[in-house]
């Protein structure tokens, strides 16, 4: 196997969300090149399915592409501590005022690997309730415009296949979803599988 051997690391810029960094890496012929990347944090994706087999998708604006999208409830993994699967029941009641009594592990994603080493868990949550009214979060800035849509989860996948679903967790988290159903849901991982 080839090896890219790091030869430096600079940070130009960090938030709460993610650094710009530049490596210097050595290629396999042995010339150094620079390459510029997002060091992300890590966010979880909920694909919560109903007892109808509906999906729960939300319509978020997305200031990089300046779009409202279809989206799974998902939120950035930034509670110390906290576990993969609490975040995603976390980011589940938050977004939408769902809890889920069933939780599998149903992928793991880099949604853009060319420029960032974001790494996305998806898990699918079942046994779908609410949160009582008293318990809810209160959702600000886009979040505040949050809209739960219970969608029939083929017409999820026919959404993502035709385009109308863009965003790539999401793509993903229908996609595996569908063939997660049609294998009756054997293929699904624990909700606390290793990384």
């Amino acid at each position: 196997m080839t090896t890219y051997d790091v030869r430096s690391h600079t940070e130009h810029l960090r938030n709460r969300v993610f650094a710009v960094v530049t490596d210097s890496i050595e290629m396999p012929g042995g010339e150094v090149v620079d390459r510029d990347y997002l060091v992300h944090v890590g966010a979880v994706g909920v694909v919560a399915l109903d007892a109808d087999g509906r999906v729960a998708l939300v319509r978020q604006y997305r200031p990089a592409v300046r779009q409202v999208l279809w989206e799974l409830p998902a939120g950035l993994i930034d509670v110390p501590g906290e576990s993969l699967v609490d975040a995603a029941a976390r980011e589940l009641a938050e977004e939408v005022d769902l809890v889920a009594a069933r939780w599998d592990l149903l992928a793991d994603v880099h949604p853009s690997p060319g420029c960032s080493n974001e790494r996305i868990r998806l898990f699918l949550a079942r046994e779908i309730g609410p949160v009582p009214p008293q318990e809810r979060h209160e959702r600000t800035h886009e979040e505040a415009e949050l809209e739960l849509h219970w969608v029939d989860l083929d017409t999820a996948v026919t959404m993502a296949l035709t385009g109308e679903i863009t965003n790539a967790a999401c793509v993903v988290g229908v996609l595996a979803a569908a063939q997660s159903k049609l294998r009756g849901f054997d293929t699904l991982r624990p909700a606390s599988a290793a990384t």
